[in-house]
């Protein structure tokens, strides 16, 4: 039976030692972590190595079924007084909470905040769900209206051993399976079952399948685990839908190995970028972003995007995120003075064409 056919069961395990996390400020939101993956990866592995491991923090962990509405589980639900489904909590020895939800997603996130115990942070495992685009934008969007939850990131487990068999088996074909997707979206990919390789293969096929990865999604942190056993400052309270984090996405999107030549159109799922000089004028950015994500007028179906933009008569440095079609741009730290004020773009999705979207682009530009 593959360790995620079941969801993840309070089980003994041997003591680990964990770096803490810092902890949060008790009056922001509480953050909550996506958990993604392919069936067999090891999403239980890491739920449950969260929930045994003496990290000194107070986790809550959702296990969810989604099918037609978010927020449907299949695990832990007992019958009540007329056949109404209730929830069951199970509170852990080392203070992580384990629940499931009957009722809408957000509703049961902000009643676990407001229990009595301040919590540090909240997992939601994703069972059988391919792509989380729909639960990311309610996430995000409930953080903009000022809720007691925030996105924090989204973190993909992927199988070391197996994936460049699903990669390749589909690289060709017309249809994308989970994993492609599940990278896609991930602001971490967790590469576990790293012991599964043979050591005189590991250093070669480990950092193959980096590129692959990075092949699709060119801004995701790969880290690699054996039973997904990893720092968990490594993955939480990591701020990815923060215009805190702009360092951050500037440090990731230097680091993209993956700058196409302008002559590619690209059908499978991939990470393009463009770097352009001169400002931009903010209202044609907005403009240019809804023809991308909501007309689709360029006819790419576009994931992810994310950047750094240089606004006309602005000191500040301004994010631009999108998810699917949701998308947010918002003022962040002054420009140094010594720094280069450019703009910088990364979009992850299918069907793209870097033509249209520099061409696009250059039409918000205040020097063209």
């Amino acid at each position: 039976m593959e360790e995620d056919d079941n969801p993840p069961i309070a089980i003994p395990m041997d003591e680990v030692s964990l770096e803490v996390p810092t902890e949060p400020d008790a009056g922001a939101p509480v953050g909550v972590t996506v958990i993604t993956g392919y069936l067999g990866a090891g999403k239980s592995t890491l739920v449950n190595y969260i929930l045994n491991a003496q990290h000194g923090k107070r986790i809550a962990v959702i296990l969810n079924e989604f099918g037609e509405e978010i927020g449907v589980e299949r695990a832990m639900i007992n019958e009540g007084q007329g056949g109404a489904l209730v929830e069951e909590w199970v509170e852990l020895a080392n203070g992580c909470v384990c629940c499931t939800v009957k009722h809408s997603l957000v509703q049961a996130l902000e009643q676990l905040v407001q229990r009595k115990e301040r919590l540090d942070h909240i997992l939601l495992e994703t069972t059988g769900l391919a792509d989380p685009a729909p639960l990311v934008s309610i996430l995000w969007l409930d953080d903009q209206l000022e809720s007691a939850i925030k996105l924090d990131s989204i973190v993909t487990v992927v199988d070391a051993k197996n994936l460049e068999l699903q990669i390749s088996k589909h690289a060709d074909s017309g249809s994308f399976p989970e994993t492609f997707i599940q990278i896609a979206f991930a602001d971490i990919v967790i590469m576990n079952k790293i012991d599964l390789i043979s050591e005189e293969k590991e250093a070669t096929q480990v950092e193959n399948l980096k590129r692959k990865i990075h092949g699709i999604n060119s801004l995701a942190v790969v880290i690699c685990t054996t039973r997904c056993q990893v720092d968990l400052n490594k993955i939480l309270n990591r701020e990815s839908y923060s215009g805190e984090s702009n360092n951050r996405w500037e440090e990731l999107m230097e680091e993209s190995k993956l700058l196409p030549s302008s002559s590619r159109h690209d059908s499978g799922v991939s990470t393009l970028s463009i770097h352009r000089p001169y400002p931009v004028d903010l209202d044609k950015v907005n403009g240019w972003l809804e023809d991308l994500l909501w007309e689709k007028r360029y006819s790419m179906d576009i994931y992810r995007c994310k950047g750094v933009l240089n606004v006309h008569n602005s000191n500040r440095i301004h994010t631009i995120q999108a998810v699917r079609e949701v998308y947010e741009v918002v003022p962040g730290r002054e420009w140094h003075e010594a720094e280069e004020r450019i703009n910088k773009l990364v979009f992850i999705g299918r069907d793209l064409d870097l033509k249209s979207l520099e061409d696009s682009f250059r039409g918000c530009l205040t020097i063209t």
